[in-house]
C-alpha cells in the first residue's frame, strides 16, 4: 500500500538551491514545523493580552520585556507580519503536500493490486491456506460474492499456471481512511486561508499598496485625514465602535500595533438604551443594547437588540456586544481641603474630560477617568471578628497607614457600598496620581462610625490605598472638616488647651496648670505640623514619634508616649468642642460612640499629612450616561473556516477510525476437482480488531472439508 511521504517534491532540473527550496517547502516536515510555530504563537496570543496600551505592558512586565514584546509584535500576534507570513507559507506548503500525495492516493484507491504474485502472500502477517472442494472459478465466484455482500470491492484475475488456470481474488475496503488524509490537510489550507482573509492581511495590503497609513495622533475623528480612513467597501475588517446612549456612530476603530485605522461603515449605529443587570458579586450578568441601524444609502431604519453571544447582522457585517463603558456622565465634585492653604470649592466635569484647578502658584489638571454606580465589597469574617478589612495602620509609612479597599477575608459578605468617582491629578510636569473616592460613607461593621474612603495609588499596577475619614451623625464630613480647620488655627488650638487644662487640673495648682498647658500646646502644635522636629516640619502621629525619639531618652519613651498621647487625645476632644461651639453646636456627648469617632478622627487627621494632593474631590452628584462598545466584523473567511473545521473533523475521524484493508485469495487447481487456496490480508493498522476480522473472513471464505492452515 502507498503511504504519505515526509519528503517534498524533487525536481529533476534547476539549480541545487531551487531544487532544495522546493523540496523543503513541499515537504510534510516543513508544514508540521510551521504548524508548531503557529500553535506556540497562538498560545502566546491567548496568554498575553492583545492590543493593550503600551503603558500597561510597561507596568506589568517592565521596560525591557515590554520593549521586547513590542519589537516582536507579541502584543498583536494575530496581525503581526511574521504570523501572517507563516500562515501564507503553511498554505503553500500544505497545498504542495496535497498536490504531491493526492494523485498517488487516488491511484492507490483505484488499484486492487490483483497482479500481486502468489508467492508474496506468504510475507503478510495475516495469512492462511486451505483446500476447497470446487474448482478455482467456482470458488472465486463464491468468495467474491461473499466479500461483495460484506461491502468489499472485488476484482478477479485469471492466470495460467503449470497445473491449470488459477484465479486471483483481490478485494479492498476502508478507502475513506486515505480520503481522510486529503480532507484533513485540505482543512488546514482552508482554515489558514480563512485566517488570512479575516486577518489584517488585506488591511495591511491597503497600507502597503493602497496609499493608506496608520494614524497615531489624537483629536476628533472628523479631523482625521482621508489617508487614515478605509472605505465602506473594504472586504474584511474587525474593529470597535463606541456609542454613548442617545448618540450615533458610523466609524469603527481598527487597532494596529503602531496606531489605529478608521473604518467607514455603510450604516450608522444609534444606541437607544443600554441595559445592564448585576450578580450579587457586582459582576454584570447581562448587558444588552437596544439599537437602531440607519442605512446610509437608503435611509432604512432597523431596530435590533444586541446581547453577548446574540449579535446582529446587516449587509454582511456582524455586530457584537463587546463591553460597555461610561459614555460621558456629568459629575459634580466638592473639593475637600487637605492642606492649610487649600479652600473648598465645587467642580463640574464630564467623565473622559478634564478641568484645570490651581493650588496657589501650582496648576493641576483633573482628568475624570471613571464613574461606578455599583461597588460591591466583601465584608466577611474579618469584620465579624472585630478586624477591619480596610484597616489603616498608622505605624510608620504611608503604605503602612493606608490599606487596600479590596483586601480579602476568609468569609464572604458582599454589600454594595454605592457610587465612586475615579480621577487623576496631573501636575505641570506631566506626573499624575490616580484617585478613587466613594460617594457615601461605608459601614465597616467594626462598631465604629461609617467611613468616607478616599483612595490613591501611584501607578495602575498598584492597589488603591485608602484614607478613612469618619462620618458625623448626618452622614457627612462636616464635623471632621471643622475639626481639621480648627487644628490648623493657632487661636483655636490655644483655646482648646485652656478648656482642656481647666477640666483636668483642679483650681489652685498654677504650676501644674502651666506644665500641663505647655505639654498640651506642644502636643497639638506637633500634631498640627506647626512645630518643626529635627529641622523638618511634619505632622500627625509621625511628628509625635519623631519628637519622642529626639527629646526623650529611650528608656522613658514608652511611659512618656502614653502620657503625651492621653494629653493629645484630651486636647483634640476639646478642640472639637471648641470648633462646634464656634458653629453654634453643642459638644458631642461623652459616650462610647463619641470615643470611637474621636479615635478615628485623630487617625484620619494624622493620615492627611501623607495625602499626596492639596484637595480630595468628593462626589456630590452625577448624571450617568452609559455607552456600548460594539465589535463590528466583516469576515468573508468565516464560511471558509467553518468548511475547513468540518473537513478537519471528518478527516481526523476517517484517519483514526477507518482502517484500509486489502484481501487477496489465490485459487489454484489441486487434483481432479479440488482447489488449493492461499489467503492474505493487509491493514493500515495491526490491531486486535484486525485479528478478529481476519479470523472471521478465514472461516467464511475458506470453509471446506479440507484442513485450513494459518
Amino acid at each position: 500500500m502507498t503511504e504519505a511521504s515526509t519528503q517534498g517534491i524533487e525536481l529533476e532540473h534547476g539549480s541545487r538551491f531551487v531544487r532544495g527550496a522546493v523540496e523543503l517547502l513541499s515537504s510534510m516536515r516543513f508544514a508540521i514545523s510551521l504548524l508548531t510555530v503557529i500553535c506556540i504563537a497562538s498560545v502566546i496570543g491567548t496568554v498575553l493580552k492583545q492590543h493593550e496600551p503600551i503603558p500597561n505592558y510597561v507596568n506589568q512586565f517592565g521596560p525591557f520585556w515590554a520593549d521586547t514584546f513590542l519589537t516582536l509584535q507579541l502584543n498583536a500576534v494575530y496581525s503581526a507580519w511574521w504570523f501572517l507570513l507563516i500562515l501564507a507559507f503553511l498554505v503553500v506548503s500544505t497545498t504542495l503536500c496535497i498536490a504531491r500525495n493526492t494523485p498517488k492516493i487516488l491511484a492507490d484507491l483505484k488499484s486492487f493490486k490483483e497482479s500481486i504474485r502468489e508467492q508474496s502472500l506468504q510475507a503478510f502477517h495475516h495469512k492462511a491456506e486451505a483446500v476447497l472442494a470446487q474448482g478455482p472459478r467456482a470458488e472465486a465466484d463464491r468468495i467474491g460474492g461473499a466479500l461483495a455482500a460484506s461491502g468489499w470491492k472485488v476484482r478477479l484475475q485469471e492466470r495460467d499456471t503449470t497445473s491449470g488456470r488459477g484465479v486471483m481474488v483481490a478485494a479492498r475496503a476502508g478507502g475513506a481512511g486515505k480520503i481522510g488524509y486529503i480532507a484533513a490537510h485540505s482543512a488546514i489550507v482552508l482554515i489558514c486561508l480563512g485566517g488570512l482573509f479575516d486577518g489584517d492581511l488585506i488591511v495591511r495590503a491597503q497600507t502597503w499598496l493602497g496609499g493608506k497609513s496608520v494614524y497615531s495622533g489624537g483629536g476628533m475623528i472628523a479631523d482625521v485625514k482621508p489617508e487614515h480612513w478605509l472605505p465602506a467597501s473594504n472586504p474584511t475588517f474587525r474593529g470597535n465602535v463606541f456609542v454613548p446612549e442617545g448618540q450615533q456612530s458610523s466609524t469603527a476603530i481598527l487597532s494596529q500595533s503602531d496606531g489605529i485605522l478608521l473604518q467607514d461603515l455603510p450604516f450608522t449605529i444609534e444606541l437607544k438604551k443600554f441595559i445592564v443587570e448585576y450578580y450579587s458579586t457586582g459582576m454584570p450578568k447581562l448587558f444588552a443594547s437596544d439599537v437602531v441601524l440607519h442605512d446610509r444609502a437608503t435611509g432604512e431604519k432597523l431596530e435590533r437588540r444586541i446581547e453577548v453571544n446574540h449579535p446582529a447582522s446587516y449587509k454582511g457585517i456582524e455586530i457584537y456586544q463587546a463591553s460597555f463603558e461610561d459614555g460621558g456622565s456629568a459629575v459634580t465634585l466638592k473639593a475637600v481641603p487637605m492642606r492649610a492653604a487649600a479652600k473648598p470649592f465645587e467642580l463640574n466635569g464630564v467623565i473622559g474630560g478634564k478641568s484645570e484647578i490651581t493650588n496657589g502658584n501650582e496648576k493641576l489638571t483633573v482628568e475624570y477617568t471613571g464613574l461606578r454606580v455599583i461597588n460591591v465589597e466583601n465584608f466577611g469574617e474579618a469584620s465579624a471578628s472585630g478586624a477591619d478589612v480596610r484597616r489603616v495602620d498608622l505605624g510608620h509609612t504611608l503604605e503602612q497607614r493606608l490599606g487596600a479597599a479590596d483586601k480579602s477575608s476568609k468569609g464572604r459578605e458582599l454589600r454594595n457600598v454605592g457610587p465612586s468617582i475615579s480621577y487623576k491629578l496631573r501636575d505641570a510636569s506631566g506626573q499624575a496620581r490616580e484617585y478613587s473616592n466613594y460617594m457615601l460613607p461605608v459601614d465597616m461593621q467594626d462598631g465604629g462610625p461609617k467611613m468616607f474612603l478616599l483612595g490613591v495609588r501611584d501607578t495602575p499596577g498598584e492597589p488603591f490605598r485608602y484614607l478613612r475619614i469618619p462620618a458625623d451623625q448626618d452622614g457627612s464630613m462636616q464635623d471632621f472638616l471643622r475639626l481639621h480647620e480648627a487644628l490648623l488655627d493657632p487661636a483655636q488650638r490655644e483655646r482648646a488647651v485652656q478648656r482642656y487644662v481647666s477640666q483636668v487640673v483642679e483650681p489652685g495648682k498654677p504650676e501644674l496648670v502651666k506644665q500641663l498647658a505647655e505639654s498640651a500646646n506642644r502636643a497639638l502644635d506637633l500634631f498640627a505640623g506647626a512645630e518643626p522636629v529635627g529641622g523638618k516640619k511634619t505632622g500627625g502621629l509621625q511628628a509625635i514619634a519623631d519628637f519622642m525619639e529626639e527629646a526623650v531618652p529611650a528608656a522613658e519613651r514608652e511611659k512618656a508616649a502614653g502620657v503625651l498621647m492621653r494629653i493629645l487625645a484630651g486636647a483634640v476632644a476639646e478642640l472639637d468642642a471648641e470648633a462646634r461651639a464656634g458653629a453654634g453646636l453643642k459638644p458631642l456627648p461623652a459616650d462610647e460612640a463619641t470615643g470611637r469617632y474621636m479615635n478615628q478622627a485623630m487617625l484620619a487627621l494624622s493620615d492627611m499629612y501623607f495625602y499626596p494632593a492639596p484637595v480630595a474631590l468628593e462626589l456630590k452628584d452625577f448624571k450617568q450616561v452609559q455607552a456600548s462598545v460594539f465589535q463590528v466584523a466583516r469576515a468573508p473567511g468565516k464560511t471558509v473556516v467553518y468548511l475547513g473545521c468540518l473537513l478537519l473533523i471528518l478527516g481526523i475521524f476517517a484517519m483514526l477510525y477507518v482502517r484500509e484493508r486489502r484481501v487477496w485469495v489465490w485459487l489454484a487447481p489441486a487434483g481432479a476437482d479440488g482447489t488449493e487456496a492461499r489467503m492474505a490480508m493487509s491493514t493500515s493498522r495491526n490491531t486486535l480488531d484486525a485479528d478478529r476480522e481476519f479470523d472471521l473472513l478465514k472461516r467464511r471464505l475458506l470453509a471446506a472439508e479440507g484442513e485450513t492452515k494459518t
